[in-house]
């Protein structure tokens, strides 16, 4: 599903180059569940960044599902992951203008989907968050786990072929980060592919693979495909 080649990132300063991502190879196949892990400052967000095409300032090559990421201008870009990646910020990242059951349907409108069966979707996604009455609240009405919980039910709704998590269930109780990643496996085991990125131990046992980031470099890959910028 996912191929990059010699992937790099870096920040200017003026003159100075800042590297945030070196010679990054790596091939994530259809149906993996991936954790992304490693200390703070070594790549990891750049990387989920990249992988959602919200960042477009990388060198090298990634495709997707066979097309080249590389080749497509920034509009080709926006489109192909609206319609197949589902994304969980860190800092959620809701529309502070739109409700809870707006910002829930917002995935589905892009796609060719009838009023009354969105509206089903939503209905069926706040149940499922047990978020049902929160649904005419605003983000700022809201707490933050509640947040977290509106980004999550967001991200899944549309069933997108690729899940990117950035550090998930941070803002939820024990309890609320179980049933998150139970439900994370159960789309996993209906097909989604999905890529975290915690520091939490605890979550990265639900995937099936865990590679390793330090100083931007792939310094370990438990499937054994690359490390420090060796193809696979």
């Amino acid at each position: 599903m996912i191929e990059l080649k010699n992937l790099e990132r870096s920040y200017k300063t003026g003159a100075t180059e800042t590297w945030v991502l070196r010679r990054i190879n790596l091939m994530i196949r259809e149906g993996e569940f991936v954790t992304v892990m490693g200390p703070s400052g070594a790549g990891k967000s750049s990387l989920l960044n990249i992988l959602a095409m919200l960042d477009d300032q990388w060198k090298g090559e990634f495709y997707f599902d066979g097309d080249a990421v590389h080749g497509l201008n920034r509009k080709q870009r926006a489109q192909l992951a609206r319609m197949r990646i589902g994304m969980v910020f860190q800092s959620y990242h809701l529309l502070d203008e739109l409700t809870v059951a707006e910002n829930i349907d917002l995935p589905l409108s892009y796609k060719d989907i009838p009023k009354a069966q969105r509206q089903s979707l939503v209905a069926d996604t706040l149940d499922r968050f047990n978020i049902v009455g929160k649904k005419d609240l605003y983000p700022s009405q809201l707490s933050g786990g509640q947040q977290q919980l509106v980004g999550i039910a967001r991200a899944v709704i549309h069933k997108p072929a690729l899940l990117l998590a950035d550090e998930p269930t941070g803002n939820l109780h024990s309890a609320q980060a179980k049933e998150i990643m139970e439900m994370f496996r159960k789309l996993n085991e209906e097909g989604t592919t999905i890529v975290q990125v915690t520091h939490s131990e605890v979550n990265a046992e639900y995937g099936s693979r865990t590679i390793e980031l330090r100083d931007g470099w792939l310094s370990k890959d438990t499937a054994g495909m690359a490390a420090h910028g060796v193809s696979a």
